[in-house]
């Protein structure tokens, strides 16, 4: 449907767009990964033939009650405690009473005006400006509803089928203060608490499976102007990119409206990703109103000093808190601390293996670059590595101390990756061990010098980093055993 704001005014410049400042907030859903639904025992998966995890609690059947899944709560608690929430010791269930094909019931379950958690916070960076809080308003505890599937049957231009089962899928929703500037903030904004939710173990965050959803609400106003300008929400950004993409567009539209003296219409849009542009679904005037009341088959959810104290006790480390330890204490520059705490899988990963190694920065440059390199080209994760974090920290231990060259080193690491073997194994093996022997490498230096005599000669001219050519033929002689920083020295003494 074509709303009369999509008629207007042409899209913004860029000139006009710096006179407005955009005010932006979201509202994430985000799919619990518990086994079963929030108030039925009924499998909660993705994937399986539709309408199979069912039952008459989820469809609503008349007479069936809910019961409360624990697992569900505890990783609602999970979630809100890693944005930096408070925890409600009482939160109530409430019934939000809304008409569509995909809600069974006639109603979902959520939380409305006493919610599970309020007042969080995320941390974002966004490139060339200072760190910044972002607030949270609160987290609340709902249902999914099931989905609507309009397109792959060959009467779907005809009719629109339902698929249940998902209805009843634990959720939980956080909504964001209206304290987002740029689209980059707002990416920043959802990267991060994507992160902080895979690492607390609640949710796989997967957008492709519907287990992450996000809608925007945008507006813009004159720069210096405190009251707000009138908000669109953008529904249903199923993609990181999508979202940065539909809230562009979104500011250019307003502030063209805007000054192109038309008034900015309060309704429902949707991106459209192949237009790349957003387009009118509903108005405000057609908004819902879910006449809330308390859900009378549901006691209200009270939180324990006890559960809540054992619940923080099981927290993990955030990412924000990692990314800043391993720049303190293992002295990362704060790209390489970002990489690594990419993934809870990895940071620990890497957390066990400079522990290992002695040498954390070493061991970063090993698990960024050689083992990262191994495991895409292999189409595995960190998680599948044949290369344990321990054995990695014992590689990079032997090249540290001497034991191996980062030549030999790679060779190894890729014999680990294929074999399983530890690389003490394997370095015994097959003799790999570095040349660090004075004489040795002052016989085969003499040699290498005496076989280049023209070289030998623009050094003691005075071309000094000619030393760079001959270390590259001890090496080539020794078959890449030879410790590079011994062979060095050996050439100098004998060409000096």
């Amino acid at each position: 449907m074509e709303s009369m704001a999509d008629v207007a005014a042409p899209l913004a410049t860029a000139n006009q767009i710096a006179k407005y400042e955009a005010v932006i907030g979201l509202e994430v859903h985000v799919q619990l990964g518990t086994k079963t639904k929030i108030f039925c025992a009924c499998p909660n998966q993705f994937g399986d033939a539709p309408n199979t995890n069912v039952c008459p609690v989820c469809l609503g059947m008349p007479g069936a009650l809910p019961v409360l899944n624990r697992q569900a709560v505890e990783y609602a608690i999970q979630a809100a405690l890693a944005l930096n929430c408070e925890v409600r010791r009482k939160s109530v269930f409430a019934r939000k009473n809304y008409f569509y094909p995909d809600l069974p019931k006639g109603y979902q379950i959520s939380q409305y005006d006493q919610p599970l958690a309020e007042h969080g916070w995320v941390e974002v960076e966004v490139e060339g400006q200072p760190p910044k809080r972002i607030g949270i308003t609160r987290i609340h505890m709902e249902d999914d509803a099931g989905k609507n599937i309009h397109e792959g049957f060959k009467d779907s231009d005809r009719y629109s089928y339902v698929d249940l089962n998902r209805t009843g899928s634990p959720l939980v929703e956080i909504v964001s203060e209206p304290e987002m500037r740029s689209s980059d903030e707002a990416f920043a904004y959802l990267s991060e608490l994507k992160l902080a939710l895979q690492f607390a173990g609640v949710s796989s965050c997967d957008m492709e499976k519907g287990h992450l959803r996000c809608d925007a609400n945008v507006s813009v106003r004159p720069r210096g102007q405190a009251e707000f300008g009138t908000k669109v929400e953008i529904k249903n950004l199923n993609s990181f990119r999508f979202l940065k993409q539909a809230i562009d567009f979104e500011i250019s539209r307003q502030v063209g409206v805007a000054e192109s003296g038309g008034k900015i219409v309060q309704e429902t849009r949707l991106y459209d990703p192949v237009l790349g542009e957003t387009l009118g679904m509903r108005s405000k005037e057609e908004a819902h109103d879910y006449r809330y009341f308390p859900e009378p088959d549901l006691v209200p959810l009270l939180i324990s000093d006890e559960w809540l104290a054992r619940v923080k006790s099981a927290m993990p480390e955030m990412p924000a808190l990692r990314r800043k330890r391993f720049a303190a204490d293992y002295g990362l520059r704060p790209y390489d601390a970002a990489v690594l705490t990419g993934s809870r899988a990895l940071a620990d990963f890497y957390d066990e293996a400079a522990k290992t190694s002695g040498d954390p920065r070493l061991t970063a440059n090993w698990t960024i670059g050689d083992l990262q390199g191994l495991l895409k080209g292999a189409g595995k994760e960190i998680e599948d590595s044949p290369v344990s974090a321990a054995r990695l920290g014992e590689l990079v231990a032997m090249v540290a101390n001497g034991e191996l060259t980062g030549k030999l080193a790679k060779d190894v690491l890729a014999k680990m990756f294929e074999t399983g073997e530890s690389a003490v194994s394997i370095v015994e093996r097959e003799g790999l061990k570095a040349i660090s022997d004075t004489g040795v490498l002052e016989k085969i230096a003499a040699q290498v010098v005496e076989a280049n005599p023209k070289q030998a000669e623009q050094y003691r001219s005075g071309k000094t980093s000619v030393i760079q050519f001959f270390v590259g033929q001890v090496m080539k002689a020794t078959r890449g055993q030879a410790n590079p920083a011994a062979a060095t020295e050996a050439l100098k003494k004998l060409l000096g």
